[in-house]
This record gives C-alpha cells, sequence and structure tokens, in this order.
C-alpha cells in the first residue's frame, strides 16, 4: 500500500499540517501509524468529516480560512481589527496599516524611529493567540487556557526578559488599574478558579455572563501586564464558543468601554450599549461577507 506523509496529506486536502497531524493522533484517518515520529497515511484515505452542528456559521468560515489561509476573508479582517484595535488601546503605536502588512506579509515594512520591538512582538504574538483560540474554541475555558494565552502574548517580548515577570502564570507583584486596586498576587489563583467555574457551570450563556466575565477578570489582573488583551481575546473566545455575535472594542469606544467597565454592577446598560454597537459594527462585517448568525 502507498503511504503519504503528513505534508503531502496536508497539500492533497489543502489543510494545515498540523491538522492533518492531530487528524492522525486522535485516530479519525482510519490506517495512519506511526513509525518513530513519523505519521505514514494511506495514500487512499479520505479526510476527515467534521460534525459540523458543534460550529456556528461564522466559526466554521473562520476554521476554514485560516486552513486554507485565505486572504480578504473574515478570518483575514478579524485578524487584523481585533488585533490593531485591542493593541492600541494598551498603548502600540503601530498603525492599521502596519498591522495588516504584518500579518499579510510577515514582514515589518515600513517602520520608523518610533516604531518598538514589543509592538511589533506583540502583534504578530495577538495573531497566534487568535488562531489558538479558533483551534480550540468548542472548548470549555480553563485556567490553563487562559495562562496559555497569556505565554503567546507575552512571548520574547522584553517583559519576558524581566526575572519578575511571569510569562503564561499569574502575576507575582501587586499592581492596579485606572487607580483601582486589583486582587493581591495570592489571592488571584482561588479568585480565577472561582470566576472559571462559576462561568463553566451555566446551562444558558447569556451576553451579559460574557461582559460579567470580563469585567471580573479585569478587577482580578492576574496577569503582570496585558490583562485587557487577554480579557478581549477571552470574550472572543466566548463568543465563538456561544453561537454569539463577536464584538471588537475600537478606538471610539474605549472610553465608553473603560466607563461601563467601572460602573458594571452599579449600571450596566453603560458596558452591554457599549459591547451592542460594537457587535452592530461586527454583524455588518458578516452581512458583507454573507456569514448567518
Amino acid at each position: 500500500m502507498e503511504y503519504l506523509s503528513v505534508i503531502q496529506y496536508a497539500e492533497k486536502y489543502g489543510i494545515s499540517e498540523r491538522t492533518a497531524r492531530n487528524y492522525c493522533a486522535i485516530g479519525k484517518i482510519e490506517g495512519a501509524f506511526l513509525t518513530g515520529k513519523t505519521w505514514n497515511i494511506p495514500a487512499d484515505a479520505p479526510l476527515p468529516k467534521r460534525s459540523k452542528q458543534k460550529y456556528s456559521p461564522l466559526l466554521s468560515r473562520l476554521m476554514e480560512e485560516k486552513e486554507s489561509k485565505l486572504k480578504g476573508g473574515i478570518y483575514h479582517r478579524t485578524q487584523i481589527d481585533l488585533t490593531y484595535n485591542s493593541n492600541h488601546i494598551e498603548g502600540s503605536r503601530l498603525t492599521k496599516e502596519q498591522t495588516r502588512y504584518i500579518f499579510e506579509t510577515n514582514t515589518l515594512g515600513i517602520t520608523t524611529e518610533n516604531t518598538r520591538i514589543d509592538d511589533i512582538m506583540e502583534t504578530v504574538n495577538h495573531f497566534r493567540c487568535i488562531d489558538y483560540i479558533i483551534d480550540h474554541a468548542t472548548e470549555k475555558i480553563t485556567e490553563a487556557h487562559i495562562k496559555h494565552l497569556h505565554g503567546l502574548l507575552k512571548t520574547n517580548t522584553s517583559d519576558s526578559q524581566k526575572e519578575w515577570f511571569a510569562v503564561g502564570e499569574y502575576k507575582r507583584l501587586a499592581n492596579e488599574v485606572g487607580g483601582e486596586e486589583t486582587a493581591k498576587p495570592e489571592e488571584v489563583h482561588k479568585r480565577m478558579k472561582a470566576l472559571v467555574a462559576q462561568y463553566n457551570v451555566l446551562k444558558q450563556v447569556e451576553f451579559d455572563d460574557i461582559l460579567d466575565f470580563h469585567v471580573q477578570l479585569e478587577r482580578i489582573h492576574p496577569f503582570q501586564d496585558g490583562n485587557g488583551r487577554i480579557g478581549r481575546l477571552l470574550m472572543l473566545w466566548q463568543c465563538l464558543q456561544t453561537g454569539t455575535v463577536p464584538f471588537i472594542i475600537t478606538e471610539e469606544l474605549r472610553l465608553y468601554y473603560y466607563r461601563g467597565i467601572q460602573n458594571w454592577g452599579e449600571v450596566n446598560g453603560y458596558l452591554r450599549d457599549t459591547c451592542l454597537t460594537a457587535q452592530d459594527h461586527y454583524k455588518a462585517l458578516l452581512d458583507y461577507f454573507k456569514i448567518k448568525y
């Protein structure tokens, strides 16, 4: 019998090597076997069928476009819009065009003397975070997932070179946000464990549940830095997981977003209305790309 390598199988069906390897590892390709660390796949093995009923139309499209490396679609647009806006909120100096260029070419393009290496690294890393979310969107969010996202976001940044900065781990030093105290380092694990457990037992996740999780995460502020971006990435995860239309907080909505977080629990409408406005913008994108929601 003729056999294909993972690379050959992936090229044959237009999928990523990682996806092909995962199919082998979980037994989805009948007859595939390992020789050492190399998978041997029967040449006539069909592409495993996905159980589409567990994916929303948006998540299905994101998966397909990610695997095929399609440019100009909703995956492409989501990567650039979310990465640019979320990083820009946190002080990144990269323009949207620079962000687009990095995503499309994996090169820097035109830079200035004010271009910071950390801005570039965190942009590349943020793209990887979104890919990770798409790959794991149907899984329940765990503390391990949250820490992994932080590790991806901060890999090879200047923060990762600091002994006191815990990349991919909860903070070691006390911090604050907007002049407000956050959870003490020794309290973080207990509070994060409770937050995740409380969310995962919900039988029906409503829009406000996603927002409440986000606010509680930001008030805990579990990491030394990167909390806002991790929180917004998790909202994307929660939306894809529950079939909720995602939303991207833009510069125009930033101050309303901050006001909403600050007043959550007293005037929930501030944050809800801001996020619903952002959601309307994303719905317009879905309409353009003819994706049902």
